[in-house]
């Protein structure tokens, strides 16, 4: 008898997995987040699941919150034998957790018990790993603390962006549950505890989280820049408004923290230790432009 799954998931990370599991196995659900206000015009997006779910014909419900009794009885209604949960934005309750016969196994970006939490992969580049990559778990009631089935590491490379190892690891986590669910299903592969130590939590992240504060030490700015890069994004403020900051380097220099430098044609300010040199900028209002096309019209940058 096939095995019947519901997948839970919302964002962009999710989909590669959806996929992967639709072409193997059989999907009777999935749930993911409402539709959300996006956009100037704050129109209601569908999330990225959504869409693909309805790409591929599966049916999909939207609650607001799992714990309502009508979601859970459609849990129930769907009879599944697993639970496969990726990025879904909601804490599952015990009964759904005890609801499956497999139970609720969980794709988690990061190596656990490292950067548990809700942004595991913007927390690795803060934190300035030399890698990271993909638990498979099996949950439980604390959050990502749950036993592991397979973990896959890769390398950080020093360009990656929250972005980029996003897609990274969303590819991965799909190839890594399609070679886990067998063994997991057979009985092969057993979950086992996580390690005591070495266990860390991040939790969300906020648009205010980007204001980038030059008391820090430069290097650590520009992880800062890369890990919240696409979103939110990092920020200083400039003449009145904020100017976002889309790349960046390091280089040594021992100014007080904070000074407006020009170093090579490109806008700088010194940090705690070291000075942050602005590669690509965005002025409130305006495109991204290049830090050398930023300081034709910038002349007062060092007087500040």
């Amino acid at each position: 008898m096939a095995i019947r799954i519901i997948f839970m998931g919302s964002p962009d990370f999710a989909v590669p997995a959806l996929q992967a599991l639709t072409a193997h196995y059989s999907i009777c659900g999935v749930i993911t987040q409402p539709d959300r206000p996006s956009g100037r015009g704050m129109t209601l997006s569908p999330p990225p699941v959504k869409i693909a779910a309805q790409n591929m014909g599966l049916p999909v419900i939207q609650p607001e919150k799992l714990r309502s009794p009508e979601a859970f009885q459609q849990l129930v209604d769907w009879q599944p034998d697993l639970i496969v949960v990726a990025a879904f934005g909601q804490i599952l309750r015990q009964n759904v957790l005890d609801l499956p016969k497999y139970g609720c196994i969980n794709i988690h970006a990061s190596l656990l018990p490292r950067h548990r939490g809700a942004a595991p992969i913007q927390a690795a580049i803060l934190a300035g790993d030399r890698q990271t990559g993909i638990t498979i778990m099996k949950m439980e009631a604390g959050l990502d603390t749950g036993p592991m089935l397979r973990q896959q590491a890769i390398p950080i490379e020093p360009e990656d962006t929250g972005g980029s190892l996003f897609e990274k690891l969303s590819e991965l986590g799909a190839e890594l549950l399609l070679q886990t669910l067998p063994g997991y299903l057979s009985g092969e592969i057993l979950p086992h505890p996580q390690p005591e130590e070495g266990a860390s939590y991040f939790g969300m992240i906020k648009k205010e989280d980007g204001l980038l504060d030059f008391t820090l030490p430069a290097a650590d700015l520009e992880r800062k820049i890369r890990a919240f890069s696409p979103w939110p994004g990092t920020y200083l403020q400039w003449q009145g408004g904020p100017l976002k900051i889309l790349r960046a380097h390091v280089m040594d220099g021992k100014e007080a923290a904070g000074k407006h430098l020009v170093i090579e044609m490109l806008p700088a300010i010194a940090a705690s230790n070291g000075l942050l040199v602005f590669d690509e900028l965005q002025p409130a209002g305006k495109k991204p432009m290049s830090g050398k096309a930023f300081m034709s019209g910038a002349r007062d940058w060092e007087s500040i």
